[in-house]
């Protein structure tokens, strides 16, 4: 069986390691150039199920090497005390299994560990494809055409399969009324492991060190109706975002200083994708393409591992009708997708301040929940939705399929 996967970044990596341990051959092609790939990308987290799925993988180690090592943060607000906040027993309270990464080491890692049993087409995307109901024909941008048993979209919230099969982005858009942008700089401020977080109302600014390379990530929030942008046009993206932000103060000037050259700039919308179903035919979504629950605020990435595993063990369980394999995989993932999507608009009124209240109260929260006992505050953590959705789901073993590889016996 042969599989397309459009994209690259996190579940088209994850769905081609467990297609190839049950026997399929999977191809995946990524819009950015091989040299750009795994660059940028904010800070996120693999709660526990997801960290258990990159354990089975093999990834483990290399994913806590890589982790923020993050240690402390100090909560800053106009005209009032910092508040300082212990990020390691945080993390520790929110789960023994929990790890925050940044996305593109995430990437590095994930392409890593399948770069040998897949097939990657860098610099190249998809420009049509046709159903025949027997498998896949399909003519990439570059002009080359070939033909799949399956293609699935895991090319993010602006899915390239996601518009041609399913139609345009707008109607299937829905804007939870903020924007994220993140860049690196280097580290002027002499932050180290710290990380240094200012609030107004309606807007977030944080500053935190990447150990990897001595540089620190500047992360922006903020509300504001939706804007009409190119969501390619990282010049247009830039310019909004210092519009929206000159005459904020505190260390933003410093920030904005640095805008211009940074070569890893992220910007997007903090909306979520819906649709009524996430495959047609021999055609599936996957993560962010078929169900963004919100970038930053969703819980996405490890939404996308688990549900690049449970797809890939769907489609080897129904290996003569793969079609059945997509149907499964939507009847077991949609209700984790659906306490994500609940829980991402609670999760953007808490971290990005809407009121005086709430600027005076998240803080205050922030900084004592980590002096809790650890018992106390996992199970704080346990009765919320990110806890709940992501925390402790119980995936389908689908240790049965895997094929043996190189003569070796199935482990």
């Amino acid at each position: 069986m042969k599989v397309l996967i459009s994209g690259a970044s996190v579940a088209g990596p994850v769905l081609a390691h467990w297609l190839h341990r049950y026997g399929f051959e999977s191809t995946l092609v990524e819009r950015t150039p091989a040299g750009r790939h795994g660059l940028g990308g904010h800070a996120v987290d693999l709660f526990s199920s997801a960290a258990d799925i990159t354990r089975r993988m093999g990834c483990w180690d290399a994913i806590e090497a890589a982790r923020t090592q993050l240690d402390a943060m100090t909560i800053e607000r106009f005209g009032r005390r910092p508040v300082e906040v212990d990020l390691s027993r945080m993390y520790a309270g929110i789960s023994s299994r929990h790890v925050e990464i940044l996305r593109g080491e995430l990437t590095r890692i994930l392409y890593g560990a399948t770069r040998d049993t897949a097939e990657y087409v860098f610099g190249d995307s998809i420009a049509s494809l046709h159903d025949d109901g027997a498998g896949v024909d399909v003519v990439f941008e570059s002009g080359t055409e070939r033909r799949f048993d399956l293609v699935i979209g895991a090319d993010g919230m602006h899915s390239t399969v996601r518009r041609l099969v399913f139609g345009p982005e707008q109607p299937l858009h829905r804007s939870l009324g903020g924007y994220l942008a993140v860049f690196s700089m280097p580290d002027v401020f002499g932050l180290g492991n710290h990380t240094l977080s200012h609030f107004s109302v309606g807007k977030l600014v944080g500053i935190y060190g990447v150990h990897q390379t001595g540089q620190v990530r500047a992360g922006f929030l903020f509300r504001a109706p939706e804007l009409q942008y190119d969501y390619r046009d990282k010049d247009q993206q830039k310019a909004l975002l210092a519009k929206e932000f000159q005459d904020y103060g505190w260390k933003v000037p410093q920030l904005l200083e640095h805008l211009e050259q940074a070569e890893d700039f992220y910007f997007d919308s903090i909306a979520q994708i819906t649709l009524d179903t996430w495959h047609r035919g021999r055609i599936g979504l996957v993560g962010d393409a078929g169900y963004c629950p919100g970038p930053a605020v969703g819980g996405g990435t490890s939404l996308a591992v688990m549900a690049a595993y449970v797809l890939a063990g769907e489609l080897a369980a129904a290996r003569s009708d793969l079609p059945s394999g997509l149907r499964n995989y939507e009847r077991i993932i949609r209700p984790v997708v659906e306490q994500s999507r609940r829980f991402a608009p609670k999760v953007m009124r808490t971290i990005i301040p809407a009121s005086p209240l709430a600027l005076r109260l998240m803080p205050a929260a922030a900084a004592a929940l980590p002096k809790l006992p650890t018992a106390v505050q996992r199970f704080i953590w346990s009765q919320n939705a990110v806890g709940k959705a992501l925390s402790s789901v119980p995936l389908p073993d689908y240790s049965d399929l895997v094929q043996p590889q190189s003569g070796q016996s199935v482990a």
